[in-house]
């Protein structure tokens, strides 16, 4: 699994964070979403598919 944030559709939501914490972070100075890793681990493959599911700019792609 490879993960990608198109960080100019971001709009700071939090809901990755809040679904997927070890894989997402927001910035501090305008809450975009950056990634803490671009491969998560197989234990993490559900929440990163549904962070990506909930974003509501649909900014997170994920490649099986």
């Amino acid at each position: 699994m490879k993960i990608t944030i198109d960080q100019a559709k971001c709009v700071g939501s939090g809901q990755c964070v809040l679904t997927a914490g070890e894989v997402f972070d927001q910035r501090d100075e305008d809450g975009i979403a950056v990634l803490l890793t671009g491969e998560p681990a197989a234990e993490q493959a559900d929440d990163v598919r549904q962070a990506a599911s909930i974003c509501p700019a649909v900014a997170i792609t994920v490649v099986e």
